[in-house]
């Protein structure tokens, strides 16, 4: 299957900001199962290029001149296979993704509902997807992005960042790596958010999707972008400022399959 995607995301701010970096997570990096045919970032400036701790591609971002408003663009064409395999770069250990982090600590309730499922094989963790969102059901507008697992399980209510950290949350208290996965996902439905978090988990000597917003292991029609040990390793964009005063922001994000691929 072959994704076109375009992703624009404009801050706009209440005063002049003197200076701000934004790191910017926005580059899929090849794999078994993606192919990159095109890809390109439209920014107000020239942005440095490299590796973070995690091997994801990130692009650093400097604006040094005042400025009220940021512009990010990023389009290209990508080919998802049916290959099961990931990335195949292991120089980071799985074991790093056991550690527990401020939007993925656990507590009593989120161990009592880890150890309800503990187990081995991937049925187990499929029921505790299942699990999860039977809890706190799919709700925009509830939670943000400084929400952590134990916040947004008390709450009951979520979206596919607040599954991915409770899930993260339970993985880790039973002591499996598991890590944050961002990127897009393809829906025929055009109200269907096409930026999208999920997580993966180390089984088997490799790592195993899950999707516990959509309910599935097959991630047929997901993009991946970057992963880490929670959204703010793994986020596409995130920075930091001096001055501006009120922050307003608006992302749009749009998945589609290629004319080609539409006609087959």
């Amino acid at each position: 299957m072959k994704l076109s995607i375009e992703h624009s995301t404009e801050y706009r701010y209440s005063e002049r900001v003197k200076h701000s970096t934004q790191y910017l997570r926005l580059t899929p990096r090849p794999s078994a199962r993606q192919r990159v045919l095109s890809w390109e970032l439209d920014l107000p400036e020239q942005a440095d290029e490299g590796s973070d701790g995690y091997n994801n591609i990130l692009h650093v971002l400097t604006l040094d001149k005042p400025h009220q408003q940021i512009a990010l663009t990023v389009r290209g064409v990508v080919e998802i296979t049916d290959e099961d395999g990931e990335d195949s770069d292991h120089r980071l250990s799985p074991l790093v993704f056991t550690r527990p982090t401020v939007l993925t600590e656990s507590n009593e309730s989120l161990d009592e509902l880890a150890h309800r499922h503990d187990g081995a094989g991937g049925m187990q963790l499929e029921r505790l997807s299942e699990s999860i969102l039977q809890g706190m059901p799919y709700t925009p507008g509830i939670t943000s992005v400084a929400s952590n697992a134990r916040e947004a399980w008390k709450l009951g209510k979520g979206v596919c960042q607040d599954h991915t950290h409770v899930f993260l949350a339970c993985c880790r208290a039973l002591g499996m790596p598991a890590r944050y996965v961002s990127g897009y996902l393809y829906s025929k439905d055009s109200e269907h958010v096409a930026s999208h978090a999920w997580a993966e988990v180390w089984q088997d000597d490799s790592w195993k999707t899950f999707d516990i917003t959509n309910q599935t292991c097959r991630p047929r029609h997901h993009l991946k972008l970057a992963v880490g040990m929670d959204y703010m390793d793994a986020c596409p964009v995130r920075g930091v400022r001096f001055g501006g005063g009120v922050e307003s922001l608006e992302a749009v994000a749009q998945v589609n399959r290629t004319v080609s691929e539409r006609m087959q």
